[in-house]
């Protein structure tokens, strides 16, 4: 075969690994998280031979998938995984789901049999596009090197634009190493089918905007469709709210969209949100509902929530405009582009709102900032974790600090205690709720800030999901801290336990739990033990400051319980408070007819 060179110099055919490579560049990719395996060989081969793109070998697939999970939502770029056929891909069916759940943009390129194979059963053959399609936004089977390039294009427009999400490419191994000619992303055909609506309808916003001028008891709930849409969406929040002077809460995975310090924040809400925040959304006359989705987790009683409110709902994925809670003005589009048509329109209202109308809006929400919903009690011989993450706020204050976490009572108090002002540092499974999730996110987060502190706060159930990632982190020199709030039980469920099920704490108890310090050592990291309230503040700054990895074992009040919470089946304007819970008042607080722990 006559191959000519293209005018940049390169063959017009290419191997199908070569063609993987150039559509990868060409896409900005700088970093690939995989495992290798025999039908990906042919990539990896190719990796090995260039120098633009820089591997990470990881120590399990669900690693690499939540890496590049960390690595997209801290810079808000594609992360890039490559997994083998079989095993390789159903390892990384976890991450993709997670992604799916929380908006994460992700190429997976997975390696497949022959095409010649595919269906034969062959050794490390799966169906790997019928098990990944209701786990991905969108799902390729590869069948000519021709192909490949306009695919992977195809695939990064998908993952990034509209509702981002996870894209999967699978790579049959002949297609890997036959010949076939590059379509650069100029030339590649786009998807008709796909054409994500960015504008918002303008009647639509104008009608928005006229209850927003005229309400008095307002709110905005953000989610993380903010930090999806980039930094102008948030900066246009943040202007929304000053020049409005609306309180404003968030989701879980919109923390930092506005600043904690922001005097109209009214910290999260939802089942452990703070109480100024679910009681401003159970008695608005207005919900400005910016990027979420209303799930369970925020709703509550879905018939006893904000029964007295219009609402707002602007969200770039129509599917999720009216599908839990009806919106009195449904906006689709992206969150700019309507936040910015919102602020031009209010610019040019001919009679100006009186923000004094807001006055005893804001009187309510004082008092009910004045309960200090996040309040605990502390114990002279025991570090409450509350108070682990107290300190660990004031002694990172001033600080970029990127925080990942694990799932379950730890993350909750994270969520609580640490404070945001920028977008893009708080990565956590918000979701599909992860075990395992924070260690290799946190490693991606490294991955694409080398010099920052990055910091995983764990359970010391969660972290045994992945924590042979820390391998990962010792191999590559990146330096990930991993703060573990031990306090030996599996704390989310231990706590259900003891409210839904008479206390009987079935298996939420470790008793053989491994000494976390010699494991770190053992890595080759640095290990911490701390048990002493008064010694917490050293060994944070200890943590804080070793230039490697670490794993600080801080032992906490084992029974603990996550409070405020709104219990299953109530509304927000029935949160159990930390001074409200005694052991009766968590017996008598779930209404068992109807509820579940989910």
């Amino acid at each position: 075969m006559d191959f000519t060179k293209t005018a940049e110099g390169r063959d017009e055919f290419l191997t199908g690994a070569e063609i993987i490579m150039e559509a990868l560049k060409e896409n900005g990719v700088r970093h690939i998280f995989g495992y290798p395996g025999g039908s990906v060989l042919p990539i990896y081969d190719e990796i090995f031979q260039q120098d633009d793109i820089k591997h990470i070998l990881v120590r399990h697939e669900q690693g690499a998938g939540h890496a590049a999970e960390g690595y997209a939502r801290s810079t808000g770029e594609v992360g890039v995984v490559l997994v083998t056929s079989g095993p390789g891909v159903t390892n990384v069916v976890t991450p993709l789901q997670d992604a799916l759940m929380d908006s994460i943009p992700m190429v997976c390129l997975s390696g497949q049999v022959p095409t010649t194979l595919i269906g034969s059963d062959v050794f490390q053959e799966c169906d790997t596009v019928g098990i990944t399609r209701p786990c991905t936004k969108y799902n390729f089977l590869v069948k000519s090197s021709d192909d490949l390039a306009s695919t992977i294009h195809e695939a990064f427009r998908i993952a990034k634009t509209g509702r981002p999400g996870p894209v999967v490419v699978d790579i049959p191994k002949d297609v890997q190493l036959g010949r076939g000619r590059y379509t650069t992303r100029s030339e590649a055909a786009e998807r008709a089918s796909y054409r994500p609506k960015l504008e918002g309808d303008l009647t639509q916003i104008q009608a928005a905007v006229a209850l927003m001028a005229t309400a008095r008891r307002p709110v905005i709930y953000s989610g993380g469709g903010v930090i999806n849409s980039g930094p102008e969406a948030s900066r246009l929040l943040r202007e929304l709210v000053e020049l409005t002077n609306f309180p404003i809460t968030s989701t879980l995975m919109g923390l930092g969209a506005y600043p904690a310090s922001g005097e109209s924040w009214l910290k999260m809400l939802g089942m452990h949100g703070s109480y100024e925040a679910n009681m401003a959304m159970h008695d608005c006359d207005l919900m400005i509902c910016v990027g979420a989705r209303f799930d369970d987790r925020i709703t509550g009683r879905v018939s006893g929530f904000s029964p007295n409110s219009k609402k707002i709902h602007i969200d770039i994925d129509p599917s999720s405009i009216n599908k839990n809670v009806h919106a009195d003005v449904p906006i689709q589009g992206d969150i700019a582009s309507v936040l910015g048509d919102i602020m031009r329109i209010w610019h040019t209202l001919s009679s100006k709102p009186d923000h004094h109308r807001l006055d005893d809006w804001w009187t309510r929400i004082r008092a009910w900032r004045e309960r200090n919903s996040f309040s605990y009690s502390a114990d002279g011989d025991v570090i409450m974790p509350q108070q682990a993450l107290e300190r660990l706020q004031a002694l990172t204050k001033g600080r970029d600090v990127f925080v990942t976490t694990e799932v379950g009572q730890h993350q909750m108090w994270a969520a609580q205690f640490l404070e945001f002002d920028k977008p893009n540092r708080w990565m956590t499974s918000g979701g599909l709720g992860t075990m395992g999730y924070g260690l290799p996110a946190a490693i991606g987060v490294q991955v694409a800030h080398p010099n920052a502190l990055v910091i995983d706060v764990a359970g010391d159930a969660s972290i045994q999901m992945c924590i042979q990632e820390m391998s990962t982190a010792i191999q590559y020199g990146l330096p990930v801290k991993v703060l573990i709030l031990n306090n030996q039980h599996l704390g989310m469920v231990r706590q259900w336990q003891q409210i839904l099920h008479g206390n009987r704490l079935a298996h939420s108890y470790s008793e053989a739990m491994p000494d976390f310090v010699k494991l770190a050592e053992a890595y080759g990291a640095t290990g911490i033990r701390c048990d002493k309230p008064e010694q917490l503040d050293a060994c944070l700054t200890k943590m804080i400051e070793t230039t490697g990895p670490v794993i600080f074992d801080c032992h906490v009040a084992s029974l603990a319980n996550c409070l405020p919470m709104i219990p299953s089946g109530k509304a927000h304007n029935e949160m159990l408070l930390p001074d409200e819970a005694t052991d009766e008042v968590l017996a008598n607080a779930i209404d068992i007819k109807g509820s579940q722990l989910v």
